[in-house]
């Protein structure tokens, strides 16, 4: 494989005009960055990026029968939530703040508060959908000591603030690899929780459904819950009409399986959240490759 180049000038140059859209946008009120952050990513940054396309285009896939007016609205909607999204991650503790405003509720929210007081592991399972750093935001806020897992985003100069950004909100947190996974079963097997996202392809997952066609999906999030015996609980952060606030919800744990069978479930709980609020889930994501 050919190595990483320790410099390039896309990658930094990218860095450079989100830093400065950023910061101009963290010198204005809550209220007004998170709504113009949206705005600026649906009407400027998705068409130059594609993302209107790639909305489209997964739309075509999973519901060819949606009308052109719906997809049009979808082609919008979709990335002025990931922008909405993506501020209110940098606006660190004012957007705890808000999210505090809503407190979580739902089925799992007993058995939630019952493995924290025990200081017995859960996993937090979620999707690209709302704002999925919400729940964590929340919990953490709420006293709950939840852990995140996250990717590192491939542009190395976005990803140093980017990092920085997600532990405003809350610690720790665990990067995809050897040393983070290491560290991530530590904090799981002193009864923490840790937060995940299941719903991107994985290339060599399971060949799994997901919202009516197959998908490969990473297995681990079920199989780390069979192996120290945690909780694996599905929680959706689903924001609402007004655009800045939340309805936080913690459902039922999933019940113990096959590591497939676990999986297929968190796949049918986010199917169903999507399906009542497809605004709010990543299209953007190349979600069925292959």
């Amino acid at each position: 494989m050919k190595p990483e180049p320790t410099f390039r000038l896309d990658h930094w140059l990218q860095d450079r005009v989100l830093r400065g859209l950023i910061w101009s946008l963290l010198r204005l009120p809550y209220r007004w960055r998170v709504p113009l952050c949206g705005w600026v990513m649906a009407r400027v940054i998705a068409p130059v990026a594609g993302y209107r396309r790639r909305v489209r285009d997964n739309l075509a896939l999973i519901l060819p029968d949606l009308p052109a007016d719906e997809v049009r609205h979808l082609a919008r909607a979709v990335p002025e939530n990931v922008g909405r999204s993506v501020i209110e991650i940098y606006s660190g503790p004012e957007f705890v703040a808000h999210v505090l405003r809503h407190p979580p509720h739902g089925p799992g929210l007993a058995a939630l508060e019952a493995a924290h007081h025990a200081r017995r592991p859960v996993i937090l399972v979620t999707g690209h959908f709302g704002n999925f750093d919400a729940s964590r935001a929340t919990l953490i806020a709420r006293g709950y000591r939840v852990g995140g897992l996250y990717r590192p985003m491939k542009n190395r100069f976005f990803n140093r603030h980017y990092e920085r950004a997600i532990a405003g909100i809350g610690t720790p947190l665990f990067a995809l690899g050897k040393r983070g996974l290491g560290a991530l079963v530590r904090h799981l097997r002193g009864g923490g929780m840790v937060g995940m996202v299941i719903d991107q392809h994985k290339h060599g997952g399971a060949r799994l459904t997901f919202l009516g066609h197959a998908a490969l999906t990473a297995l681990s999030a079920a199989e780390l819950a069979l192996k120290y015996d945690a909780a694996l609980v599905p929680t959706y952060a689903i924001r609402q009409p007004n655009g800045l606030d939340f309805d936080i919800v913690v459902e039922a744990p999933i019940p113990r399986g096959t590591p497939e069978a676990m999986t297929q479930a968190l796949n049918d709980s986010l199917e169903a959240v999507v399906r009542a609020h497809p605004e709010q889930w990543f299209w953007i994501h190349r979600r069925w490759k292959g």
